[in-house]
């Protein structure tokens, strides 16, 4: 049986990471919304520019 290597060289995970701890900062987050941010970081920053843009 021969043995299947899979190399992930993409880089995204390590660009959602920068992502993440960027919106963090920017926003000035409390650790929970941090917490919360693992997952919904786009409506934060969306939130933030639409508040930028009017």
């Amino acid at each position: 049986m021969d043995k299947v290597k899979i190399h992930n060289n993409s880089g995204a995970g390590i660009i959602w990471v920068v992502g993440w701890l960027f919106t963090i900062g920017f926003l000035k987050l409390t650790f929970w919304k941090g917490v919360l941010a693992i997952i919904l970081w786009p409506y934060y920053i969306g939130s933030s520019i639409s508040g930028l843009l009017k």
